[in-house]
């Protein structure tokens, strides 16, 4: 322990007169304590790497997505739509948070007792997207159905809105009602073929299935992946597993926060993603959330949500995803019963919609997403402070990164970050994602740029100047205890 001190102190050295209080703090400590292995220290930097040079893929337009029950599409009681183009507030708060995509699906697509959208229902669905500037992933009901009543919807869709379709999804969830895997591919392969004898342009995307699932996900890729019809292979995900076998709530929101999540990602990752890399189909988690079930009370509608939908994001489109639908709505159907949404991005109420926390993390990713991936490495973090760095380059060369400080509860300590641009900056602005006292339980009060996001759909947050670089060109941040920061670099 002492030799990799004494490295880190060597390396620390580089990097100007701020890392010389560090190391001084290390010789100290380990006076202190005789030279043995001790605990972290409060005030120890963390140093984060850059390399814009190297920037890879560009984040996909349409990354951030909704997603919706199909029932939505249909008339309410008294006659009208929730995806109307009279519907403003709702547009708004589309366009404020960077929705780009809108997926409708749900359990509701293939629930015997919810009517098939008709055409004028179809109408509505697709003015309100041309409205809110958002393309379509429209789900077409697989159970108790024909490859001829699905063929009917997919072509009067195609006739009308093909520019405004991303893809047609054929069943929701097929593996809960389908079973076995090649039952499926052959029932969506009859679906595909009757669906393009009518629509040639028609393309699809699937398996769509529960998140134990996902070898479905690598198959479909494997089977339809060189045949050019598949546009995605489209997936759902949700870390937390049944919300209803939550007993600790407080549990619940750590695992939101925690590495082991972050171990999850990796492994359900590497289920199925490979098979679609290697047949050329690009992937996407259509359907996602923290907790499903309708999410965990305490824990999905709080500002840990915010800082789990932030990192969820990044982490996501920072291994190559097309993008991500979080499950939304007041209800949410869950079997053949509807639940409260605790995970709801928004739910309605007189004045528009009230926005829940998550939906500050999704405006937080637009803020820093839209560019090229630029690779982040955390050279030093000796405390093992729970924090995460993504970069992006933007088109115009301004460097955006993000810091997620998830570090939360007893003993939770602020990240003293230097950032290590990777080439000169002369300047930028930070804007900061905050809860009242870094409480991670937080529900209301919560803030981006100082100001919170109105039911009408309006923000008025603003960023503030950041400092010049410290000798040595990096940037040196505080990141406050449960919080994220966006920062904008520009060139000299």
């Amino acid at each position: 322990m002492n030799l990799e001190k004494a490295l880190f102190a060597l390396r620390l050295l580089k990097r100007g007169r701020k890392a010389i209080t560090a190391l001084a703090g290390i010789l100290l400590l380990l006076t202190l304590c005789g030279g043995s292995a001790t605990t972290a220290l409060a005030d120890s930097p963390i140093t984060v790497v850059l390399d814009p040079k190297n920037a890879g893929a560009l984040v996909p337009e349409g990354f951030s997505g909704l997603s919706y029950e199909m029932a939505l599409v249909l008339p309410s009681g008294n006659g009208k739509y929730y995806f109307s183009p009279d519907n403003q507030p709702l547009i708004r708060m589309f366009q404020t948070l960077g929705i780009k995509t809108l997926r409708v699906g749900g359990n509701t697509a293939d629930r015997p007792t919810v009517k098939v959208p008709e055409p004028a229902d179809i109408d509505s669905l697709f003015a309100f997207a041309t409205r809110a500037g958002v393309k379509v992933i429209f789900t077409l009901r697989l159970r108790d159905s024909t490859p001829e009543d699905a063929a009917k919807v997919a072509k009067y869709v195609m006739d009308h809105y093909k520019s405004d379709v991303v893809c047609f999804a054929v069943g929701n969830e097929p593996n809960v009602f389908a079973k076995q895997y090649d039952i499926y591919r052959e029932q969506l392969e009859k679906y595909m073929a009757a669906i393009n004898a009518v629509a040639p342009d028609a393309r699809f995307c699937g398996p769509s299935t529960t998140p134990g699932k996902a070898a479905w996900a690598r198959d479909l890729a494997k089977d339809l992946g060189p045949s050019g019809k598949l546009a995605l292979i489209t997936q759902h995900d949700y870390p937390g597993a049944s919300a209803l076998k939550v007993t600790n709530v407080v549990a619940g929101r750590d695992k939101m926060l925690s590495t082991d999540w972050i171990k999850y990602y990796e492994k359900f990752y590497n289920s199925f993603v490979p098979a679609a890399i290697s047949n050329r189909v690009s992937y996407r988690l259509e359907e996602a959330n923290s907790y499903f079930n309708g999410g965990l009370k305490g824990g999905s509608d709080t500002f840990t949500s915010a800082l789990w939908g932030l990192d969820y994001l990044h982490w996501w489109a920072a291994h190559g995803a097309n993008g991500i639908n979080f499950h939304t709505g007041d209800n949410v159907a869950s079997g053949e019963t509807n639940r409260s949404c605790w995970y709801a991005s928004f739910v309605s109420s007189p004045e528009g919609y009230n926005v829940r926390p998550i939906a500050y993390g999704t405006k937080t990713f637009d803020l820093g997403s839209h560019g090229r991936i630029v690779p982040a490495q955390m050279e030093s973090n000796p405390d093992n402070l729970n924090l995460t760095a993504y970069a992006v380059l933007a088109q115009d060369k301004t460097l955006l990164v993000t810091l997620i400080n998830k570090e939360h509860g007893a003993g939770a300590r602020e990240a003293n970050v230097s950032i290590m641009p990777g080439q000169a900056y002369g300047g930028g602005e930070e804007i900061f994602l905050s809860a009242p006292q870094g409480d991670v339980a937080a529900t209301t009060g919560i803030t981006l740029g100082g100001a919170s996001i109105k039911d009408d759909g309006s923000w008025n947050g603003s960023w503030t100047k950041l400092g010049g670089p410290a000798e040595g060109g990096q940037f040196n941040v505080k990141v406050p205890v449960a919080s994220a920061v966006v920062i904008k670099l520009r060139g000299k």
